[in-house]
């Protein structure tokens, strides 16, 4: 019994540190650019858009699908950098060990 004990503790632990966690990466911020960098994506760690920016020099009103084809490279890629963060995080947290749905 004790040792159910001893891991109900670390169960608590866990979810602890993953509450915490999950506030540290909505606060925590990656950056993509495209198109050598006139347009620049900022996002939290849940992959969240924060911020984008658009140098005015790109702002052609006669070429607006290379603008859109520029935002969107530069949000998918803030968003799979950021993906690819918190998955380190969570797993530097959980020693590697698969999270059950729902508790990220």
């Amino acid at each position: 019994m004790r040792d159910l004990g001893k891991m109900m503790k670390q169960v608590q632990k866990l979810q602890q540190d993953m509450a915490r966690l999950q506030e540290e990466m909505r606060s925590e911020h990656v950056e993509a650019t495209a198109g050598g960098g006139v347009v620049r994506a900022v996002a939290n760690l849940h992959g969240e858009i924060q911020e984008v920016v658009i140098d005015p020099s790109v702002v052609d009103p006669s070429d607006v699908p290379m603008l859109q084809d520029l935002i969107l490279a530069a949000i998918s890629e803030a968003q799979r950098s950021a993906k690819a963060q918190a998955d380190e995080r969570v797993k530097a947290l959980t020693g590697g060990l698969p999270l059950p749905p729902g508790l990220m």
